[in-house]
């Protein structure tokens, strides 16, 4: 191996930038692989051993890098938990992770406590960035421990949590490599070495760095941030996303890399034009994006304005996709690219035979080597492969040349603002109210988000339908439901369409939404 890879760049040039936090704090690589070993000194004293859990309830920022950095090093599986879920479902993540640490940030001290007392966890494996009562100072974890590089490192990974459309989120869970952990963050590299992103580090190289736009308990924001960081790029977090901001922040650091969504281009291009133009953006050469479909002006007026560096890619927490570059997608519009070096796709029909290019099917993927399973589910991780391909349920066609396009995708999930959003679990509980006999949750269209949750209710008997009603049903979900969850508007109807089975016939219901748009995404 080289001489990639966060630890080594962090010996051989600890002054280097490697972290910026959102209110402009500069963070050394010496001072995060420090703070780094620190923590793996002090969870061995609690018995953590490779193959154990670590959950973070933290906002974007070198909190939660230095808890990600100790667990990659000490063979441990990190879970960054997404900070809007309440503590029901914060409990769940953290008791199904089988965490043997929860760290919260005094910010969510609330869920975060009501979370841990879910889990049952034990008081002595609390702990806080701040004050969260009950929970011990993360200070008192690190204080006096040595700063040295631990023995017997071993490559970790992350375990992110991706809804079924059961409700309950899955943690997808990779076999530990074994590998030594610089070796493996120098294998981490490879994932932007695919748009053709440089190095940052060793000394000698062009400077690097990668603006953080999104929450950090995303996959693909933790994937992309962490293999910047492999890279010695500089990590510039935003905490909160905003459009002028975000060219400031370019501007200011000169970032020549960044991960969106599509809302993120739809609120930059709806800035002013003279606020567009007081900021020197030339310094982006990678705004890389994914999550959601863009619609093709809205992708052109990026490419217009940032020039050739809007690159594009489909993918999942589970492994395998497709890239798309600049040049790619002006001869293709509206591609999501062809399937990555180390990756195959399948498109097949509903009976698992592959159809012709042009032909929509449920699109199958691959990746060299990657195995993955829903911790706990064996059943959820097989019925979603087919021989050694797996599907999240997308619906598209290839070109003759191999060029992807999303036609649909499962009418369950929402993608809204680029997270994904799954209705069985609003239906679950919007179903527990009294005054409700049936319903029905989807996405609806949304020029700024994507998609916006809409709710059709079927009232219980006597019940009189109209506002008061959802009020009071989208009051019933506080504490209980994410806010981001929470039906943007609830509609009525008499009776829901269902067949003999039982089975909802939510496409009847969804359609007249979408009469107007080409694709219903």
């Amino acid at each position: 191996m080289g001489s990639l890879g966060f630890w080594r760049l962090a010996q051989q040039d600890p002054e280097w930038i490697a972290a910026v936090d959102p209110d402009g704090t500069e963070h050394t690589a010496g001072e995060l692989l420090a703070r780094s070993n620190q923590v793996v000194h002090g969870l061995r004293t609690l018995g953590l051993r490779a193959g154990d859990g670590v959950c973070g309830l933290v906002p974007n920022g070198t909190d939660g890098l230095v808890l990600y950095l100790a667990a990659l090093q000490a063979g441990w599986y990190y879970t960054p938990i997404n900070w809007h879920l309440t503590g029901p479902e914060i409990g769940y993540i953290v008791a199904d992770a089988e965490a043997r640490a929860f760290f919260v940030h005094e910010r969510y001290a609330e869920e975060g406590v009501r979370g841990a007392d879910e889990a049952g966890l034990d008081a002595s494996r609390r702990f806080a960035f701040g004050k969260v009562d009950g929970f011990r100072p993360f200070e008192e974890l690190v204080d006096g421990r040595p700063d040295t590089l631990p023995d017997d490192r071993t490559a970790g990974q992350t375990m992110h949590y991706t809804s079924g459309t059961t409700g309950r989120p899955k943690g997808v869970r990779r076999p530990l490599t074994g590998f030594d952990p610089d070796d493996s963050g120098e294998l981490m590299t490879f994932l932007l070495g695919m748009f053709g992103v440089p190095p940052g580090r060793p000394a000698g190289q062009e400077p690097q760095a990668h603006l953080v736009t999104s929450p950090n308990y995303h996959t693909a924001v933790s994937q992309f941030g962490g293999t910047a960081l492999q890279m010695g790029h500089t990590l510039v977090y935003m905490d909160r996303w905003d459009a002028e901001e975000t060219l400031r922040l370019i501007e200011r650091h000169r970032v020549t890399n960044t991960h969106m969504v599509p809302t993120h281009f739809k609120r930059l291009v709806s800035l002013p034009e003279e606020v567009r133009g007081r900021y020197d953006v030339s310094s982006m050469k990678w705004a890389i994006h994914a999550a959601a479909p863009c619609p093709v002006p809205l992708k052109q007026q990026m490419l217009d304005w940032w020039g050739d560096c809007i690159w594009e890619y489909y993918a999942a927490t589970e492994g395998g996709g497709t890239i798309a570059s600049p040049q790619d997608w002006r001869a293709h519009p509206g591609t999501v690219g062809k399937a990555w070096p180390i990756s195959e796709l399948l498109i097949v029909d509903d009976e698992g035979n592959e159809v012709p290019p042009g032909t929509p099917g449920t699109i199958y993927m691959k990746m060299a080597g990657v195995q993955f399973e829903y911790k706990g589910d064996k059943a959820k991780t097989e019925a979603n492969r087919l021989r050694d391909f797996f599907t999240v349920g997308d619906i598209g066609y290839l070109t003759e040349d191999g060029f992807l396009f999303l036609s649909d995708r499962k009418a369950d999930m929402i993608i809204s603002g680029g997270a994904n959003i799954y209705p069985a679990e609003i239906e679950n509980e919007i179903l527990m109210h009294p005054k409700v006999a049936d319903v029905a949750v989807f996405g609806i269209p949304d020029e700024e988000w994507g998609e916006q949750i809409k709710a059709v209710v079927e009232p219980a008997e006597g019940v009189a339908p109209g506002p008061e009603l959802a009020e009071e049903i989208l009051a019933s979900l506080e504490g209980r439901l994410a806010r981001m969850k929470w039906p943007r508007s609830i509609d009525f109807i008499d009776e829901m369409p269902r067949e003999p089975n039982g089975k909802l016939l939510k496409r009847k219901l969804r359609d007249p939404y979408w009469k107007d748009r080409e694709v219903a995404i």
